[in-house]
C-alpha cells in the first residue's frame, strides 16, 4: 500500500495548531461601522429589512459611538437622511446639515478615538433620488462634481477625517481632491467607492436612506456587473486622480475584483460588505437554515482573504461580539 508522503491534515492536528498556521486574520480593528442619522427625530427606528440597524436621532449618536469604540471598532461611516429634500441636494452641503451636525457633535465628545468617515452622494438629499443632480431628466456630471465637492468641503469644516464619495461621477475624486486643498484641508483623506456596481444587492439601504430613484435607475453611472476591466478602470482612474483608499462595492459577489484590486495596485484596499448581504444572513439565519455566527465570520473572513485591507460592514458590532467570544 502506498501512503500520501505530504499530509496537510499533520496541520489541523488542534485548534492551537491551526492558530499557528492561520493565514488569514479578522478583528475589529478591520471594520468601519455604518451609522444612519436622521434629522428631526425623537426616538430610534428600525429597519424592518436591516434587523438590529437603526436610525438614530441625533441625541442618540454619542451613545452609539461609545458602543462602537468599546467593541474595539476604529471607523464609523455616516449617512444622513435629512427632513427635507430639493432638486440640488441643498441640505447635504448646508453646514447644519444633518451629517454636519452628527460630525462635529461626535469630534467634540470623542476628538481622535475613532475615525470619522461620511458618505459624499445626494441620492438622500435630491428629490430625485439620484445620486447626482438631474438636468433634463440627465443626472448631468459636471454640475454633480461641483456639489459633491461643496458637501466635501462643508463635511471638512464639521471636522470628518475621510470623505466618501460613492456617486460615481467621472472625476468625482479629482474635484473633491482639489476643493478639499484649496480650502485647507490637506489632512482629509478620501476613500472612494472606485468600483460600484449597478447591484441587487443595495435594497435594504434604500430602505434605510430612503434613497431609492424616483425615475429610471443608475445604470448610467454604476458599473454593470458584468465588466470587470471596466471596474479596474474605475479603481485606476481614482489612483490617479489622487484617492487615498479605493472601495469595492458590494464585496461577496466581487472577491475577483478585491483580489484583483490588491494584486494590480499598491494602495489601501476597502470593501463595502453591503446591505443584502447583511439581510440576506439575517434572514436566513432567523428561519434557522444558517449558523448567524460561523457564516458571518466566514464571509469577513473571506473578505480579507481576498486582500480587503478593511471591511464597511453592518455586521461590524456583532461580528466584533463574535470575535470576541471565539
Amino acid at each position: 500500500m502506498s501512503f500520501p508522503t505530504r499530509r496537510l491534515r499533520r496541520l489541523r492536528t488542534s485548534d492551537k495548531m491551526r492558530e499557528l498556521v492561520q493565514q488569514t486574520t479578522l478583528s475589529p480593528k478591520d471594520f468601519i461601522c455604518p451609522v444612519f442619522v436622521q434629522e428631526d427625530l425623537k426616538e430610534k427606528v428600525k429597519i424592518e429589512s436591516m434587523p438590529e440597524i437603526e436610525r438614530l436621532p441625533l441625541s442618540d449618536v454619542n451613545d452609539e459611538i461609545a458602543a462602537i469604540i468599546d467593541l474595539g471598532i476604529p471607523a464609523i461611516m455616516i449617512f444622513g437622511i435629512p427632513s427635507q429634500k430639493d432638486e440640488a441636494g441643498s441640505s447635504a452641503f448646508d453646514d447644519n446639515g444633518i451629517v454636519q451636525k452628527a460630525i462635529s457633535q461626535i469630534r467634540k465628545k470623542f476628538g481622535n478615538k475613532i475615525v470619522i468617515m461620511a458618505d459624499v452622494c445626494l441620492c438622500q438629499f435630491t428629490s430625485t433620488g439620484h445620486c447626482g443632480i438631474v438636468q433634463g431628466n440627465k443626472i448631468d456630471n459636471d454640475t454633480s462634481l461641483e456639489t459633491l465637492a461643496k458637501i466635501a468641503v462643508s463635511q471638512a469644516k464639521a471636522g470628518v477625517d475621510t470623505v466618501s464619495p460613492s456617486a460615481m461621477m467621472d472625476g468625482q475624486v479629482a474635484a473633491i481632491r482639489k476643493a478639499l486643498d484649496e480650502n485647507g484641508f490637506t489632512d482629509v483623506s478620501i476613500m472612494s467607492h472606485s468600483a460600484k456596481h449597478r447591484s441587487n444587492f443595495y435594497s435594504p439601504f434604500r430602505d434605510a436612506a430612503e434613497c431609492a430613484p424616483k425615475f429610471g435607475d443608475r445604470k448610467t453611472y454604476q458599473v454593470p456587473y458584468t465588466n470587470a476591466r471596466e471596474a479596474m478602470m474605475e479603481v485606476e482612474t481614482d489612483i490617479q486622480e489622487g484617492v487615498d483608499i479605493v472601495m469595492i462595492k458590494p464585496a461577496l459577489a466581487y472577491l475577483d475584483l478585491i483580489a484583483e484590486t490588491r494584486r494590480k495596485y499598491n494602495v489601501p484596499v476597502s470593501a463595502y460588505s453591503v446591505s443584502g448581504e447583511y439581510a440576506m444572513v439575517k434572514a436566513a439565519s432567523q428561519l434557522g437554515y444558517v449558523n448567524e455566527k460561523d457564516i458571518t465570520l466566514e464571509i469577513l473572513y473571506s473578505i480579507k482573504r481576498a486582500g480587503a485591507d478593511m471591511i464597511v460592514t453592518y455586521f461590524a458590532k456583532s461580528a466584533s461580539k463574535f470575535l470576541q467570544e471565539s
